[in-house]
């Protein structure tokens, strides 16, 4: 069995999770402690700091377990901010926004301890303030080095971008009186890439930065380390922190979101009609990806599928899509060993990262419910969504 899916070996068996009301996200515990300690253990050979990106998984049901093996969370504005204080309070919160607002900033720091400003105007406005509340200060930086291919959307290096300040900015903006407002320096280039990528991106830092990193006290190389996946090269990820940490006289961050719930979460869903058009047959479900996978039409990729392999490979050929209105609402192309049937349970894998915190109700789709996969292979829901709240996000409760 694909490992993907190994942590529900007992559940499928035992058919409960076939019982489940569908559509329905299922975080496995399992799977998220096998991730944590992959980091913990990155953690105690090199000393770096390693964080949650939230943007990618933000289920602080979960957060307990995760407590106490990394080092605390990454927040992308002022709820984030707050959820990470709130569910992981022992950790450290940080924060990078592209732009900040002036109504938020003050309640924003009740909750940082590092701040990271987008631009030299942004780190001028706000910078000051931070520093008398105590607060940690860094600039992000763009290396213009761009290592990702056919994913423009996800590449913060494409020309043009507004993520981060380029060399030639700074040299045109910063001042010595801005600049002493720094305690770090910030770069976050990957997409779920390997360690050769940030090996790339750290030379092209060092060419263009390395000037001024060791003038502060913290290097943050960002997100998109995909350090949890099976042949990810964590002794080179090592050695690329030590050098940073021996060169510059830096602590090292990371603020992975993926790698921490990597293959931790299963979309369980039915089969409601099956349709032909042109020779194609396509299985339509209760679940949709533009609502409850996004990423999967954005990035675009095609999710792992249990006992299915993605394009042809099997006897049955399906076309997966949702029952939304939106033509493009198709997950992908599957082959399986025996033909589908109204009513069949499909259970789609790596479920955990960017659908919880980015699905949506478009043509009034419901959330799915969300369970909990216990380490005693139990399941518990932990909660259920229904009209209401689809009909309170659009109006007056």
């Amino acid at each position: 069995m694909d490992k993907i899916f190994t942590g529900l070996t007992s559940e499928l068996k035992s058919g409960n999770i076939k019982d489940l009301k569908t559509p329905c996200y299922v975080i496995d515990e399992k799977k998220l402690l096998y991730n944590a300690q992959i980091l913990s253990s990155v953690i105690e050979r090199t000393g770096a700091r390693i964080l949650l990106a939230q943007k990618a998984f933000s289920n602080y049901d979960f957060y307990p377990l995760l407590e106490g093996k990394i080092s605390g969370t990454e927040a992308s504005g002022l709820y984030e901010a707050r959820l990470g204080k709130e569910e992981m309070p022992e950790g450290e919160v940080h924060v990078f926004c592209a732009a900040y607002r002036d109504d938020e900033f003050d309640e924003l720091l009740t909750y940082a301890d590092h701040i990271v400003f987008n631009s030299v105007n942004q780190l001028k406005k706000f910078g000051p303030e931070a520093k008398r509340q105590g607060r940690s200060v860094g600039l992000r930086i763009n290396p213009e080095c761009s290592t990702q291919e056919g994913h423009e959307i996800y590449d913060p290096c494409a020309k043009g971008s507004r993520l981060g300040v380029t060399r030639s900015v700074w040299d045109k903006e910063m001042t010595p009186e801005v600049q002493s407002l720094l305690d770090g320096i910030h770069f976050h280039t990957l997409c779920e890439q390997d360690s050769d990528a940030l090996e790339t991106t750290l030379h092209a830092v060092e060419e263009k930065f390395g000037d001024i990193i060791p003038s502060v006290k913290w290097l943050n190389m960002g997100g998109g380390h995909h350090i949890t996946k099976d042949g990810y090269d964590v002794e080179k990820l090592e050695k690329l922190i030590l050098y940073a940490k021996e060169k510059w006289d830096v602590e090292v961050y990371l603020e992975p979101g993926e790698a921490v719930a990597l293959n931790a979460g299963y979309l369980v869903t039915r089969v409601l009609d099956i349709v032909e058009n042109s020779d194609i047959r396509i299985a339509v479900l209760d679940s949709s990806a533009a609502c409850h996978m996004p990423d999967v039409i954005e990035m675009p990729y095609t999710p792992p599928l249990y006992n299915a392999c993605a394009g042809i490979g099997k006897p049955y050929s399906y076309r997966l899509a949702g029952p939304t209105c939106l033509s493009g609402d198709v997950t992908g192309d599957y082959s399986f060993d025996n033909e589908l049937s109204e009513g069949d349970v499909l259970i789609f894998g790596d479920m955990a990262i960017y659908t919880t915190c980015k699905n949506n109700t478009f043509n009034g789709m419901p959330l799915p419910d969300i369970y909990s996969l216990k380490q005693d292979g139990s399941l518990v829901k932990l909660t259920d969504f229904g009209y209401k709240d689809f009909k309170h996000r659009l109006g007056k409760a």
